[in-house]
């Protein structure tokens, strides 16, 4: 009888314990500095589009800390198309062709239902822009829902850094989509370059501050954040997973404990890199947050087919 009571005790605060991990608390940050604001010079012509390629729904409560259960959020798998005379470049690949195929070598607690929209290989030929146009892709990471449409973009060069080659080359967790495919050109790159808005490194893809791109390993260890800057003044700071919706970043909020750890974050990272661009953002508002999944936000960039209809 007693050891009876021990369990149901022990279970009922294992309960509670993890309900209160979806309990609406603000994060608390550590502090940042985020120094001048790099110079940047554009090229005249350089473009932003966004290219959806599929979405799926989860609850609120799963995608930040106090979101309500009752709320279903519709997630984003968008790639970013940046068009410049050196060489157009994607930012992530979203749902491919054959994204059914992909979402079985993931573990099933990571599946979620999903609808497909257009890949992106379809949607540049439905735009008149050859592969061969596309100098590089570059993920923000390689969860399967970021690179599933690089199967469909054989000859198109992979940028990963040395580490991240590595987490693939290994079979690390998350990398079971990317490492199945065959003839990958990957590039490697490093950060070679100096701070960058609090960032303590930096690669800058055409030397001209356009595209620059910083190391944010948090939500998996070869995750980055890709600055753009536009002609118009305009920038962009495409943050992949560090948080799944903008309410992550604007409260701000963590993603539920349960999650994390399913996910094997680095919750001190994430902070930090949530920190930067805050403090960034709240310097310079011409800087405007992506989250990879966030729908509206996604959908705040111009739409590469809608653009050219």
């Amino acid at each position: 009888m007693k050891l009876k009571v021990v369990i149901l005790s022990t279970a009922s605060i294992a309960v509670l314990a993890a309900a209160f991990t979806f309990v609406p608390v603000t994060l608390a940050l550590p502090p940042a500095q985020v120094g001048s604001l790099p110079p940047a010079t554009p090229p005249a012509g350089m473009s932003i589009y966004a290219l959806p390629t599929g979405e799926y729904e989860a609850r609120a409560s799963l995608a930040f800390r106090g979101g309500p259960w009752s709320e279903v959020r519709r997630f984003a798998s968008t790639a970013v198309l940046i068009t410049h005379p050196k060489g157009n470049v994607l930012i992530d690949a979203g749902f491919g062709r054959r994204v059914d195929e992909h979402m079985r070598l993931i573990p099933a607690l990571q599946r979620s239902p999903h609808k497909a929209l257009v890949a992106v290989a379809d949607q540049l030929r439905a735009a008149s822009i050859p592969i061969n146009k596309i100098a590089a892709i570059i993920p923000t990471h390689v969860h399967w829902d970021h690179i599933s449409g690089i199967d469909d973009l054989p000859d198109v060069p992979v940028l990963v850094t040395a580490a991240g080659k590595r987490s693939i080359d290994l079979g690390v967790v998350g990398t079971e989509v990317i490492k199945s495919f065959r003839n990958i050109k990957y590039q490697l790159y490093a950060f070679e370059d100096g701070e960058y808005l609090g960032f303590p490194s930096s690669h800058d893809v055409w030397g001209d501050g356009s595209i620059v791109i910083v190391p944010a390993p948090g939500h998996t260890s070869d995750s980055v954040v890709v600055f753009v800057a536009l002609p118009s003044g305009v920038r962009y700071a495409l943050i992949g997973d560090l948080v799944w919706q903008s309410e992550g970043f604007n409260l701000p909020a963590e993603k539920p404990w349960m999650l994390r750890r399913l996910i094997g974050e680095n919750d001190q990272a994430v902070h930090m890199d949530i920190a930067r661009l805050r403090a960034a953002v709240q310097k310079y508002p011409q800087i405007k947050v992506i989250p990879a999944h966030d729908m509206s936000a996604t959908s705040s960039l111009p739409g590469l087919l809608n653009t050219l209809q």
